[in-house]
C-alpha cells in the first residue's frame, strides 16, 4: 500500500508541475503554438515522458485551463464572506494583485490567461469559466437588490472580469513590489469613477467616416481585414481561417493570398489597422471643445458603440498571444503607446477638475481594457442594448456605483 500511494504521489506532482509549465506557455504564446515538445524540454524531458501523462496537446491545455479557473475561483471565494459588494470587490482586487506579484517574483503558479478559451472549444472548461463568472457575480448580491436586474449584474461582473483579465498586458511594466498599489488604484476607480462628483454623462458625437475613411468604403483590403478582424474576434485565431474569410467576402482562397502571405501577416495587419483606428479617434477626441472628462467620454461612447454594434474596428487583445513570441512586442508596445496618449487625456481632466485625482496610468489602462472587452458583452449578457451597456458597463469607470442598486 505504502508504494501506491508513493506512486500515485510522485504522478500527481509530475502531472501538477507539467500544468504549471504549459500555463505559463499558454499565457506567452497562446493555445495554437502550445506543444507537448515545448512543455517536456521546458522540464528536460522526453516527449514520451509528458504523453504518458497527457495523451494530446488538448488534454494538457484543458487541464491547464481547469486549474487556472480554480485558483480564480478560489480568489473569489475568500472575498464571499465580506460584508458588502464593495469590501468583496476591494478584497478581490487586493488578493488578485497579490497573487499577481507572488507569480512574478516567482513564488507560485500564475493564473491562466482565458483569451483561447474558445479556441480550445472544451464544455469542461467552457462550463467551469460559467461558474467562474457566476461566483463573481454573487459578489454583487444583496439582499436588497430589487432595482438591480440580472442583465445589469451580468455586464458588472464582465467588467470586473475583463479588468483583471487585462492586467498582464499592462503589468509587464510595472515593477511587482508595486502591485497592491496599483491594485487599490484601480479598486477604487471602478468603486468610485475616474469623474470628479457632479458630472454628466454627456459625450458629443464622433464620426467613423470622418476619422477612418476607409472603415466605411468597399476596397479589397478594407473589406478583406474588416471581415478578418470579425472572425478573430468571434472565434479566435483558428476559427478564423482562409476558407471562412473567403467565404464572407466571396473570393477564393487564392485570393486571400493576394492580400496577405501568412496568418502571422493577417494579425499584423489587423492589429495594424486597429492602432491606427485608435490613434484618430483619441485625436478626434481631443479636439473637440470640451474638459478633459468630456473628451474621454466621447471617446468612450463612440469606441464602445462600435464595439457592441459588432463593427469589428477593433481586433481584441486576445490575438496577441496567437502571434509567435518576436512579433508580440509590436502590438504590446502600440498597446503601451495608446495607454501613454489616453493617459495625456486624463492627467488634463485632473488638471482642469473634471477628472478626480486617479492614477493616469491606471486609469488609461483600464480604460483600454473595458473598451476592448466590451465586444464580448454580447456573450456573456445577451440582449443588452448600447444604452444598458453605457449605463451598467461603461459609466462605473466614469462615475463609480458598480456595486450601487439605483
Amino acid at each position: 500500500m505504502t508504494k501506491i500511494r508513493h506512486k500515485t504521489k510522485k504522478y500527481t506532482e509530475r502531472q501538477s508541475a507539467l500544468v504549471d509549465v504549459a500555463i505559463r506557455l499558454i499565457n506567452r504564446q497562446g493555445v495554437n503554438r502550445l506543444t507537448l515538445i515545448d512543455v517536456a524540454e521546458d522540464m528536460g524531458l522526453g516527449p514520451k515522458s509528458v504523453a504518458y501523462y497527457f495523451k494530446k496537446k488538448e488534454d494538457l491545455a484543458a487541464a491547464s485551463f481547469l486549474r487556472g479557473l480554480e485558483l480564480f475561483q478560489n480568489l473569489v471565494q475568500e472575498c464571499e464572506a465580506e460584508p458588502s459588494p464593495a469590501q468583496r470587490i476591494t478584497c478581490l482586487f487586493d488578493i488578485y494583485f497579490e497573487f499577481k506579484r507572488r507569480a512574478a517574483v516567482g513564488q507560485g503558479g500564475d493564473l491562466i490567461s482565458p483569451n483561447d478559451i474558445r479556441a480550445l472549444n472544451s464544455a469542461k472548461v467552457n462550463e467551469a469559466y460559467i461558474t467562474l463568472f457566476r461566483q463573481v457575480r454573487g459578489l454583487f448580491e444583496q439582499p436588497d437588490r430589487s432595482n438591480l436586474t440580472k442583465l445589469a449584474l451580468n455586464a458588472r461582473s464582465h467588467l470586473v472580469i475583463a479588468e483583471l483579465n487585462w492586467t498582464p498586458a499592462w503589468l509587464r511594466n510595472v515593477f511587482p513590489e508595486e502591485y497592491s498599489r496599483v491594485g487599490a488604484r484601480a479598486a477604487d476607480i471602478l468603486l468610485n469613477g475616474m469623474a470628479a462628483p457632479g458630472s454628466t454623462w454627456s459625450p458629443l458625437p464622433l464620426s467613423l467616416h470622418e476619422i477612418m475613411p476607409d472603415q466605411s468604403n468597399d476596397s479589397a483590403s478594407e473589406s478583406f481585414l474588416r471581415a478578418a478582424t470579425k472572425l478573430i474576434n468571434e472565434q479566435g485565431y483558428d476559427g478564423a481561417s482562409v476558407e471562412k474569410i473567403s467565404a464572407v467576402l466571396s473570393l477564393s482562397k487564392g485570393a486571400f493570398y493576394h492580400h496577405i502571405k501568412t496568418k502571422d501577416e493577417l494579425i499584423m495587419a489587423c492589429f495594424d489597422r486597429t492602432f491606427d483606428f485608435l490613434q484618430r479617434a483619441i485625436i478626434a477626441a481631443e479636439s473637440i471643445d470640451g474638459n478633459g472628462l468630456q473628451r474621454l467620454k466621447t471617446l468612450a461612447f463612440f469606441l464602445v458603440q462600435l464595439q457592441v454594434s459588432g463593427k469589428s474596428v477593433i481586433l481584441g487583445p486576445a490575438a496577441v498571444t496567437t502571434l509567435p513570441v518576436a512579433l508580440q512586442a509590436n502590438p504590446l508596445g502600440d498597446f503601451d503607446r495608446i495607454a501613454l496618449r489616453l493617459s495625456g487625456v486624463i492627467s488634463d481632466g485632473i488638471t482642469d477638475g473634471s477628472i478626480r485625482a486617479v492614477d493616469p496610468n491606471v486609469a488609461a489602462n483600464m480604460f483600454i481594457g473595458m473598451v476592448n472587452m466590451s465586444s464580448e458583452l454580447s456573450f456573456f449578457v445577451p440582449g443588452i442594448s448600447l444604452d444598458q451597456a453605457i449605463d451598467h458597463y461603461v459609466l462605473p469607470s466614469f462615475s463609480g456605483g458598480i456595486c450601487s442598486y439605483s
